[in-house]
């Protein structure tokens, strides 16, 4: 679930860091602007794992695709290479 981040001005994390930790673990997401724009998002540890973790493998991607098992006809150009003046 991605919830609306609260931002928080450098100034005011840096003074207040445990609050900010306190709600990035409680709450979810806190960014850190720096002069006005997005600069760092806090996030839980769990989070953090939780976005860490393999996806899988490449294999296993093309071992789920809906299209395993379809007889794709692929043609490819069969004339030769082209001369390249060196």
């Amino acid at each position: 679930m991605i919830t609306k981040s609260k931002k928080w001005q450098l100034q005011d994390a840096k003074n207040r860091f445990s609050e900010l930790v306190r709600k990035a673990t409680e709450e979810g997401p806190q960014t850190v602007t720096r002069h006005g724009k997005d600069s760092v998002v806090v996030i839980s540890a769990e989070e953090y794992r939780q976005m860490e973790k393999p996806l899988g493998s490449l294999v296993d991607f093309f071992r789920k695709s809906p299209l395993t098992g379809i007889d794709l006809e692929i043609d490819r150009d069969q004339s030769g290479a082209r001369n390249i003046d060196l």
